[in-house]
Formats: C-alpha cells, structure tokens, sequence
C-alpha cells in the first residue's frame, strides 16, 4: 500500500476527516553547523515537494471551518511558521508561491523591526563569542567548553533549558548576564520587520498572534499573560488593517507552557482558535483552542512519510 492511499485512509474527507497542522520556525539559507536539524532552502523545498504529495494543504482559517462544518478534504494539511523571523518572508514564502502552498505565521510583535528574541541571544552570543571555556553563571550549569562546534552546540543544550521556564524578568536578567560575558557581536536583523509583516500580508498569507514578547504564559501573572495576548493581536492588527483571528501559545505544551486559565483568556479575547505544539492531529471534535501541531523531523521521505502517518492516527492529543 502506498503512504498516499494509507494517509487517505487514516484522513478520509468529510465527517471521519482530520487536519494535520504543521509547525515550522525558521527556513535558513543554508545549513547551520549549530543547527543541522533547522531546514534550509533547499531541504524545506524538498519537504514541501513531499507534503504536497501526500496532502492538500489549505489556508488554516479556510481548513478550520471546514474542520468545523465537518467537509476536510481526504488528507487535508495547513502549514504554519512560529515566531516571525525574516527568513520566513525571505526564503520561505518564495517556495510557498512557487508551489502554490499557503502558511499562516504567528508573530510576537515585540520583536519587529530590530529585536531579537531570548534564545537568539543565547545562540548568537554562544555562536560569536572568542572564549573558549564559559562560566555563565547560572544555577547548576558547570563551566561550558566553546572549543569546537559540537562543543557550542553541546553549550546551547546546557543553557537554553536552564533559561526557559524562568519568570520573565528573571530571564531576561540571565540572558543579559550571559550575553555580557561573551561579549559577542549580535544581530538585529533576525526578526521580521513591520513592512514586512504587511509583505506577509499582501503575498496573501496568514497572519497569526503569538503575544508581544513570548514568554511562558504558566509562568507569568494572569494580568500580564491577558497583555501579552490581546496587545500582540492589537499590534498586528494596526500594521495589517485586518482582524487577526488566530492564536499560538508560546512554546506550546499544555500544562507546562499554558494552562487552563489562557485557553479561556484566548476565549474570552474573541479569538477564533488557537494553536498547541502538542502532537496529533484534529479531528471534528478537536478542541478549537487547543489544536495539534507536528512536523517529522526524519530526514528520509520515507521515514518522515511514515511518522506523519503514525501522527495522523492520534486523534486525542494532550489538553489541558
């Protein structure tokens, strides 16, 4: 049987269908050594010449309402893209067009026009710096070799988790300690700009909300994650002139990353739906505001193939 037919099968259209959303982050010009896994130009073509074998990909506001009318196409996909990094319109919407694919991208709308997120901080001033041993000064992580590429990547591995799931201000304070002991050189032109956001826009890609600054909605005071939500959907919306209806949680994991009590502030803010990073697929009775993504990271076609399938057969993925 091939995967194509086994997908139909496992996704039929109509009642019986579900959606697989898939996430993305970055479509990077070409490999890098400290990410090998991230896509490159030519690797995220190749993954779109084999999504649009084995799916039809839909705008995700156009395959939400069918999902909720009940009418998906047999093997239906929506492609997405987290954060808003200017490789997204540079690189990625080129091969999106050429192929006649849609993406809808979540932004955090604090970083436009020369910011830089946390963990790009890390990883630049990780990446840049002249040291070769470094005491980062955190909790519990020991002095890092910076020797070797494997030796930074194995540096990133230590200090991005340390870093993650700490209260915001805390945070910021860790990575701007961090960032002063490397005294690195670092970009400001990793994220998107305003214009072009409105160029997402105007290519007729989606826009999604995905908060000002990203912080780990669990870990911030209710009063400030309701900020966070509405003032990056306000913000995109004044540079789009156009309602922005969807959501995507920061980092994603229910319970560890968002709680109960967001779903409902994403509720109550007038949001459409919202997106997890929880893996699965959505089917008709998907909770709007909890939906599933998952990308393979195999980097086989038929082993990618494969655990796209195995993911289009788990239906209840993890709420809250």
């Amino acid at each position: 049987m091939s995967l194509r037919l086994a997908m139909r099968l496992a996704s039929p259209p109509g009642a019986s269908g579900a959606l697989s959303i898939l996430i993305f982050h970055r479509v990077l010009p070409q490999r890098d050594p400290l990410f090998p896994d991230e896509p490159d130009v030519a690797r995220f073509d190749a993954l779109l010449g084999w999504i649009g074998d084995w799916f039809k990909v839909l705008p995700l506001a156009e395959a939400l309402e069918r999902l909720r009318r009940r009418s998906l196409p047999a093997r239906a996909a929506a492609i997405t893209f987290d954060d808003g990094y200017a490789d997204n319109l540079l690189h990625a919407v080129p091969l999106l067009q050429r192929r006649g694919m849609h993406a809808t991208f979540f932004i955090a709308s604090g970083f436009l026009d020369g910011g830089r997120m946390w963990n790009d901080t890390v990883i630049e001033a990780v990446r840049n710096t002249r040291l070769e041993r470094l005491d980062s000064g955190l909790a519990g992580v020991p002095p890092l070799p910076l020797g070797s590429i494997a030796e930074r990547r194995a540096a990133l591995d230590h200090l991005i988790p340390a870093i993650k799931h700490m209260e915001p201000a805390a945070r910021a304070d860790a990575v701007a300690q961090l960032a002063e002991r490397c005294a690195a050189p670092l970009p400001d032109d990793l994220m998107l700009g305003s214009a072009q956001v409105r160029a997402l826009h105007e290519a007729g890609m989606g826009i999604g909300a995905h908060t000002v600054s990203h912080p780990i909605l669990a870990r911030s005071a209710p009063a400030q994650a309701r900020r966070e939500i509405a003032e990056g959907r306000a913000q995109l919306e004044a540079l789009t002139g156009e309602r922005v209806a969807l959501f995507a949680y920061p980092n994603g994991k229910a319970a560890s990353d968002y709680r109960r009590e967001h779903v409902d502030m994403v509720r109550e803010l007038g949001f459409d739906a919202a997106l997890s990073t929880n893996w699965g697929v959505n089917d008709a009775d998907a909770d709007l505001y909890q939906l599933a993504r998952f990308t393979p990271w195999d980097r086989t076609r038929w082993r990618f193939g494969l655990r796209m399938l195995g993911n289009l057969r788990k239906r209840r993925p993890e709420v809250v």
